[in-house]
Order: structure tokens, then sequence, then C-alpha cells
């Protein structure tokens, strides 16, 4: 038989639950594995009192398992581990004493805070999932009048709007584990809230706007009017047309292809008789067109 691992403890940090234990002592010529099995109030209770696996720490090499998934109501737990060196098998040792997950540590929130508007936003990095967070504001010089905010881990940010522009806000958290233990406070973050632009600006911006705009049209204006007609064709030269493409000229050069010619009429008759005596009755001398 293998000596079983020693030195059982376990790690608990905001809600999760890390088993570690010793090394295997004993030589083995190949990776020992790890197995681990937890035993809740129900299955320690039951008639037939039964031990379930930690799913993801079965025939582990790692000395460390995470048994966050599985320790899910506030019972004590009883928790063991065994080895395994090839065909050889050791026996259970279990974690002394048994494990409540009340009894885990939480530390202090790691608190971030930006200004949006006239609001403040605050987040905060992987609270436990069961915890939830006490957020104290108020304004500088005023901490008598400070209001609380609480809000549940899986909300992940805090708004709080509708704050006074130019005033300076000052905050800090603690967290909570179902009413039971609290962290101590986070450092005190004071914040200047300096808004968005200030209403009158906007005003003064459209009116300088369409001053602006105003004179444009204005100095466009008076120079139509007032520009005499040779200096606006220095500024706006146009290149005169070639004579081909001057539609006058192209009509006048159309009419002159179609003109009728002129030409004279003149007769022409035959003097040999014998042709003449095969033209048929009725046909006239020919014409020519000269």
């Amino acid at each position: 038989m293998l000596q079983p691992p020693g030195r059982l403890t376990m790690e608990s940090i905001n809600m999760r639950h890390t088993l570690r234990w010793r090394p295997l002592q004993t030589p083995c010529s190949t990776a020992a594995l790890y197995s681990v099995q937890y035993q809740g109030e129900f299955e320690r209770t039951a008639p037939n009192v039964t031990w379930l696996d930690v799913f993801e720490c079965q025939n582990i090499p790692h000395t460390h398992c995470d048994v966050t998934l599985d320790l899910v109501s506030d019972s004590d737990y009883n928790i063991r581990i065994r080895a395994q060196c090839e065909s050889q098998i050791s026996q259970w040792t279990c974690l002394s004493p048994p494990f409540n997950r009340k009894d885990t540590l939480l530390t202090v929130p790691q608190m971030a805070v930006s200004v949006v508007g006239y609001a403040l936003l605050v987040t905060f990095d992987q609270p436990p999932p069961t915890a939830s967070i006490n957020v104290t504001v108020w304004k500088r010089g005023d901490q008598a009048q400070a209001d609380v905010y609480t809000i549940l881990a899986e909300e992940k940010v805090l708004r709080v709007a509708a704050l006074q522009e130019g005033a300076v806000y000052c905050l800090k958290a603690h967290m909570i584990l179902e009413q039971l233990s609290q962290t101590g406070s986070t450092e005190i973050h004071c914040v200047p809230i300096k808004g968005t632009h200030a209403p009158w600006k906007s005003t003064t911006t459209v009116v300088v706007t369409l001053v602006l705009m105003a004179g444009v049209l204005i100095a466009t204006f008076w120079t139509v009017v007032h520009c005499r007609a040779h200096d606006i064709h220095q500024c706006y030269y146009k290149e005169p047309l070639p004579s081909s493409l001057r539609s006058n000229d192209f009509v006048q050069t159309a009419l002159s292809m179609y003109q009728v010619e002129e030409c004279d009429i003149v007769c022409v008759e035959s003097h040999d008789s014998g042709e003449r005596d095969h033209l048929r009755p009725g046909l006239s001398p020919v014409h020519y067109a000269i």
C-alpha cells in the first residue's frame, strides 16, 4: 500500500475554494495520480453514507484541486483524497476539520471609478458570485450626508447619476457575504464632476456660427453687385469656341451644301433617218441637261 497524501489544506479566498496537499513521498516509476471526493450534509446523513467524486479532480497529476463548483451550500463538507501509482492505491486521507464555505476569506474589493457626464460609474474586479457590495458616496466636506448603494456581484457596474457639476465626490466600498462577514473598506476615491459643456457655451457657439455665415453671405452678395463686368470676365475668362463649332457657321455651311445647281436644257436630235424610223410612235426626242 502507498502512503496516503498528507498535509491537506483548504485555501478559500472570495468564495473560491482550492484543496491542496503534499506530493506523494513514496517513489513511483510513473507520475502519481490523485482523486478527490466530498461528502455534504445530505450524503453524510443518508441511510447509506455515500461519497461523491469531484468530477474535474479524478486521476490528476497535480497537487491541487478547485472544488468551488461542488461546495454549493453553507453546510460542513468532508473532503478526502487518495493517491495511485501504477497498480498501487493508497488509503483515503480526510481534510480535518470539515470545511464550510462561510469561512472563506474576503478581501477588499478592487474598485475602479470613472466619470461620464454628471454620473459616476463604479466597477469591481471579479467579486464573489454570492457577495454584495456596499458603496458609500458623499460630497467632499459633507460625509455626514453620504448615500449608501448596494449592488450584487453579478451586476458588476454601479451608476450614480444626477451629480452637481463642479463638485468633488468621494466614495469607498466594502464587500458583504450573506450578512455573515464583511471586508474592510477600500481606500477613499475622490473625483471631480466636470459635466458636459455648459448651456451658455452651446448658445454662444450657435450665435457665432450664424454671424460668420451671415458675413460670408453678405460679402458674396456685395461682390456680385458691385464688381464690374470686365473684372468678372478677367476673373472668369471664357475660352471662345473654334469657328468649326460655332452654330451660325455650321448652319450656313450646311445650307450651302444643299443649294440647287443651275443648268441649261439642250435638245439633241438625231439625223439618222434609220434610227428615227425605229423610234416608236409617241416618243419625243431626248433632252439632256447640261
